[in-house]
């Protein structure tokens, strides 16, 4: 018998997917069982779903209670499952909150005193909100880590544990992830009570979209310059990664003096700020957002055409995050990289795992083509590799997704393919 059979009628109702998602099918029945689980499942494979479904079937609320709390590492991954939860709570007695750092504290104190059935935040506030007794641990009876890699990697593990600890000791556990090492296994084995491991492969999923991976040699120096012309693709809609924040706000400053149309995303910016720059990005106000990790981590916006890697990811993990952005639910896409000389080595050592070698690519007449400065490409010769941005990829289609349900931006010239696209809200 499928999950869906087992579901509540209200839940049913809002059911409105052709078919459920692999880690849906094995994690829902899981956690409605009562069971601890490890998900490991490929980014964009609906695992927002699959924990926020069986928590409206366990919590009760009624109860006057918080019962349960899913925490995320950055702002936007918790407001994007904060609408998640407010459209399949609409209409029934569960009511949620949002407890996340940048935000006033003693607003959501407030909000606190009205017991909120499900809370959703990032560690650091949870974890002052706790040790301030507002937030009462030991009612809580559901904890799910969002991104649970990093939630419990060396950085946040201590709050985390803290938090888990001091919750009822009935308390079931759920991480989820695109990415589980045997390290972050381990952790989890030590709180969790006989926990599922669940791995869902990326041969799994339904209706793969063609992602290419390609990559274009170009000096340090020069990566602005080829973000601005890419910039000015109008089949780009791109989320582009940098490693740090001094480097990031250095190319802000230069990109928009020169007017392309980017915009940025980083841990400094306030609530306000960032939620402008997403909006401008998924209404194509603006072509490239460019993200540290921290800031994007969780970020799910449809319809991206490309992932570029300004800055060679350090790690394969950091890679497979970056680059699940593009290529979901069926649409095709590409993860672009910008490699300097002193990286050629790191980005052979992280793509050596793909299917196929990756393409490099030359900027010549206004557009990326496959090649490199010493080719000549027909009817002229190739200049000097820097940037670019023409490619055939292609999104489109009605995905699962876990984000908001919005449509992407669509972006219009001439080209090989589109960008663009409905989200269901998965």
């Amino acid at each position: 018998m499928g999950f869906l059979e087992r579901l509540d009628p209200e839940l049913k109702e809002k059911w409105t997917f052709e078919s459920e998602m692999p880690i849906q099918a094995r994690m829902i029945p899981a956690m409605l069982d009562g069971r601890d689980v490890v998900a490991e499942s490929p980014t964009g494979s609906g695992k927002t779903l699959a924990y926020v479904i069986p928590l409206l079937m366990l919590v009760d609320g009624g109860s006057n209670r918080t019962e349960a709390l899913i925490m995320a590492p950055s702002q936007e991954l918790c407001m994007q499952i904060l609408e998640v939860l407010r459209n399949w709570t609409e209409g029934t007695d569960v009511t949620v909150t949002q407890l996340i750092g940048g935000a006033n504290k003693q607003r959501q104190i407030e909000k606190l005193k009205k017991k909120p059935t499900i809370v959703v935040g990032t560690p650091g506030r949870i974890r002052e909100l706790a040790n301030d007794r507002k937030l009462k641990m030991h009612d809580i009876r559901h904890i799910v880590l969002d991104e649970g890699d990093q939630l419990l990697g060396r950085e946040n593990r201590s709050d985390v544990r803290s938090l888990i600890d001091a919750a009822s000791p009935d308390c079931r556990v759920s991480v989820v992830s695109a990415t589980v090492t045997d390290e972050i296994r381990l952790v989890a084995d030590r709180f969790m009570t006989d926990p599922l491991h669940i791995r869902v492969e990326a041969g799994e999923m339904p209706a793969q979209g063609k992602v290419v991976h390609s990559f274009v040699k170009v000096e340090e120096r020069d990566k602005t310059d080829l973000i601005r012309r890419l910039s000015h693709q109008e089949n780009v809609h791109a989320l582009a990664f940098i490693n740090n924040t001094d480097q990031l706000l250095m190319k802000e400053s230069k990109l928009k003096f020169d007017d392309a149309p980017v915009a940025v995303l980083h841990s400094g910016m306030n609530k306000m700020e960032r939620k402008r720059a997403l909006d401008d990005f998924r209404d194509g106000k603006v072509r490239i957002l460019i993200a540290t990790d921290v800031a994007a981590r969780g970020l799910d916006i449809s319809g991206l055409s490309h992932v570029i890697h300004i800055d060679v990811p350090r790690t394969a993990e950091q890679y497979t995050h970056r680059s699940g952005r593009t290529g979901r639910a069926g649409a095709d896409g590409e993860v672009l990289s910008l490699v300097s000389y002193p990286d050629e080595k790191t980005y052979r050592k992280l793509t050596r795992e793909l299917t196929g070698k990756p393409l490099q690519k030359v900027w010549h007449k206004g557009a990326l083509i496959e090649g490199s400065s010493k080719t000549a490409p027909a009817g002229g010769k190739a200049g000097k590799a820097k940037t670019g941005g023409r490619t055939n990829a292609k999104a489109g289609s009605k995905p699962q997704s876990k984000a908001d349900g919005k449509p992407s931006a669509k972006s219009g010239g001439k080209t090989k393919g589109k960008t663009g696209g409905k989200r269901s809200g998965q």
